[in-house]
């Protein structure tokens, strides 16, 4: 199949998003946002946490572009990190739960007890993904596959080229250095 320049495929959108065309990028939300919020309404079976989810994947795939590599289709990669991404959020949900109403909103009085813990939850979280950002390439991208998107190693390392035992080591090593980093940018953070 042919494609012209006005419509390329997939893959060659995700190399000039990569590369920094925000024209590619906004192309490939335009294709794709039916498909990703279809995904997290289907696994989620509520509206409002697949809209969340749709952006959050969104901002996601910004992030992780340049990491496609073409070894499977980008709808297939995509659609792995959409799943990715809301089992990373029910994960998240069972350890900590939110109270609702039944319109999906926050009680009022609930609202007041959970204004600082998430104040310090932003603050962490910048601190770790300056920290992550600041890791070496190969540290970084064995971290992303295994502890963000939930790869096992031998997954991880087919993909990298490594051997398991490489992968576990650059995770191990990863951590150890993500927590010297984190230990420096915020004394009170535990990890």
């Amino acid at each position: 199949m042919k494609h012209d320049k006005t419509n390329p495929p997939d893959e060659e959108l995700a190399r000039l998003a990569a590369a920094g065309d925000a024209t590619a990028f906004c192309e490939i939300h335009d294709r794709h946002r039916v498909r990703v919020y279809s995904i997290a309404l289907r696994m989620t079976g509520n509206a409002a946490d697949a809209e969340d989810l749709t952006q959050e994947s969104f901002l996601r795939l910004f992030l992780r572009i340049g990491s496609f590599r073409g070894e499977a289709s980008f709808t297939t990669w995509l659609y792995r990190l959409v799943v990715n991404e809301v089992k990373m959020h029910f994960r998240y949900r069972s350890k900590r739960p939110e109270v609702q109403t039944s319109d999906g909103e926050m009680p009022e009085g609930d609202m007041r007890m959970v204004r600082s813990p998430y104040s310090h939850q932003l603050i962490d979280r910048l601190a770790i993904e300056r920290a992550v950002q600041s890791l070496p390439p190969g540290y970084r991208t064995v971290f992303i596959h295994h502890d963000v998107e939930g790869y096992k190693h031998k997954e991880s390392a087919h993909l990298l080229g490594y051997t398991d035992g490489t992968s576990k080591s650059q995770l191990h090593r990863a951590r150890v250095r993500l927590r010297e980093l984190l230990s420096e940018a915020t004394p009170a953070l535990h990890i």
